[in-house]
C-alpha cells in the first residue's frame, strides 16, 4: 500500500473508535501528519478522507486556508511597498493578517456540523509568516466535534512535537496524531 493509502486508513480508523464528549479543544483536533512533498497526493486524497467520515457516520466540511495570505497581501493598501520590500511587512502588519485568517477558521468552524469533522488544509501556506501552532491554539476553543489539520510537516512521538515544513523547532501540542504507525485501539 501507499503512504496516501496508509493515512488514509489511519484516519477511518480513528473515526470508528467513539467520541469522548467533554473534551477540550485541543484535544478535538487530529493532526494528519506526512512529509511535505506529499502535499499534492494528500490533496488530491480528500475525496477518499470524505468517503471515510461519510461511511463513519460523519459529516464532512473543509476549510481551504492555501490562498488566504495572498489574497490578504495583495488587498492591502500597501501591497506593492511589500512586494518590492518584504522587510516592510512587519510583524505588526502580519499580526493582523493572523487576527483575519483565526476570524476566518472560527467563522467557518462555527458553520461547520457540529458533530463532524472539518479539515483544515492550506496551514503550509502560512509558512514563515505565521506559527501554526499561534493558529491552532487560536481555533481549538472553536472545534465542536473534531478538527482534521492537513500537516506537511514531522511529528516527534517522544517530545509528541510538530514542525511544519520541517522549518521550525517543534512546538509541543495535545492533539492527536493520527498515524499509520500506532495502534488506535
Amino acid at each position: 500500500m501507499s503512504r496516501v493509502s496508509d493515512l488514509v486508513d489511519a484516519y477511518a480508523a480513528e473515526l470508528s473508535l467513539p467520541w469522548r464528549s467533554g473534551l477540550s479543544g485541543g484535544e478535538r483536533v487530529w493532526m494528519l501528519v506526512y512529509p511535505p512533498d506529499m502535499e499534492r497526493a494528500i490533496r488530491a486524497a480528500l475525496p477518499k478522507l470524505e468517503l471515510a467520515t461519510g461511511q463513519a457516520g460523519r459529516i464532512w466540511a473543509v476549510i481551504d486556508i492555501t490562498d488566504l495570505f495572498g489574497k490578504w497581501l495583495a488587498s492591502h493598501r500597501h501591497a506593492e511597498s511589500f512586494y518590492e520590500n518584504p522587510r516592510d511587512l512587519t510583524p505588526a502588519i502580519v499580526d493582523k493578517f493572523e487576527a483575519e485568517l483565526v476570524a476566518t477558521i472560527r467563522e467557518g468552524l462555527a458553520s461547520a456540523p457540529k458533530e463532524g469533522v472539518v479539515a483544515l488544509v492550506g496551514i503550509g501556506s502560512i509558512y514563515p509568516f505565521l506559527r501554526s501552532s499561534s493558529v491552532i491554539k487560536k481555533i481549538d476553543g472553536a472545534v465542536c466535534g473534531r478538527l482534521l489539520v492537513l500537516f506537511p510537516g514531522l511529528h516527534d512521538p517522544d517530545t509528541h512535537s510538530f514542525r511544519l515544513l520541517d522549518a521550525r523547532d517543534g512546538f509541543d501540542y495535545r492533539a492527536r496524531v493520527i498515524d499509520p504507525q500506532k495502534d488506535t485501539a
